[in-house]
Parts: C-alpha cells; sequence; structure tokens
C-alpha cells in the first residue's frame, strides 16, 4: 500500500512539474511577443503584425474605438505619419494563462501621435490569446490611457 501510495504521490509531483514548466514556457512566449509586437508598432511592421494578430482579432483603442485585424494591417502599411508611436517602453506584465487561452496585461510608456494629435503618455492594457494550430495568437485586445 505505501508503495501505491508513493508511486501516486510521484506521478502527481511530475504532472504538477510539467504543468509549471509548461505555463512558465508559455508566459516566456508571450510576453517575447507583446516585444515584438511594441516594436512592431513602432517600426511599422506589417508582417510581425500580421503573424501576432488572428484573423478575428478586434482591438478596442484608448478613445474606445474598435478596430479589426484589417483596419489595423492598413493603417500601418500606409505609413500614416498622422497615427505612428515613436517610441514604447514597456513595463511589468502579468501573464495568466487558462488551458488554450491566456490574458496578458502590462504597462507601457510610449511617445505617440494618433490621428495628428500627440498621445503620448503612460498606459495599460490587456490582450487575449488563444492556442490554435500549436501557435498563439492575440485574438482581444483593450488599452487605456492613464490620466494624471
Amino acid at each position: 500500500m505505501n508503495k501505491l501510495i508513493f508511486t501516486a504521490a510521484l506521478l502527481l509531483s511530475v504532472v504538477l512539474f510539467a504543468r509549471a514548466k509548461t505555463s512558465q514556457t508559455v508566459e516566456q512566449i508571450l510576453i517575447r511577443m507583446e516585444h515584438a509586437w511594441s516594436e512592431a508598432d513602432v517600426k511599422k511592421d506589417a508582417a510581425t503584425l500580421n503573424r501576432i494578430l488572428a484573423d478575428d482579432w478586434i482591438g478596442i483603442d484608448f478613445e474606445g474605438t474598435v478596430m479589426t485585424r484589417a483596419e489595423v494591417l492598413k493603417q500601418v502599411s500606409a505609413h500614416a505619419a498622422d497615427t505612428a508611436t515613436e517610441s514604447t517602453v514597456l513595463g511589468e506584465m502579468k501573464v495568466r494563462v487558462y488551458g488554450n487561452t491566456a490574458l496578458v496585461t502590462g504597462k507601457e510608456t510610449e511617445k505617440s501621435r494618433y490621428k495628428g494629435e500627440d498621445s503620448s503618455g503612460e498606459y495599460i492594457w490587456t490582450d487575449v490569446f488563444v492556442l490554435r494550430n500549436g501557435r498563439w495568437q492575440a485574438v482581444s485586445s483593450q488599452s487605456t490611457k492613464i490620466v494624471e
């Protein structure tokens, strides 16, 4: 009986360790994706954004405007000067994984223009990722500007 209990405890430990290691790996992947996304916004890199954003991605910006992936990619490809991010510094991020879905929340400071107006400042945001066909993709985003 003791051998059975020991074996069960050992198996449980292995499963829990594997889950913790998987979550850590997912966290690292998503944080790297957030950094790549931020850099792509600055560089107007539509190819990177195309890879990160799912076909059905929906974003809500700090003014409450709802955008689709197609609209964002069109805006980036147009290299519009009236809506551009000059620099972004990402702060601490928190990743929470729920099976094939993950939430990433974070804070950033950016120097930017939006529709011709200075939109520089601090923002908090949430991105929702889903694991599809073996890779993580953003399916939803929301950003809020912190008012001083």
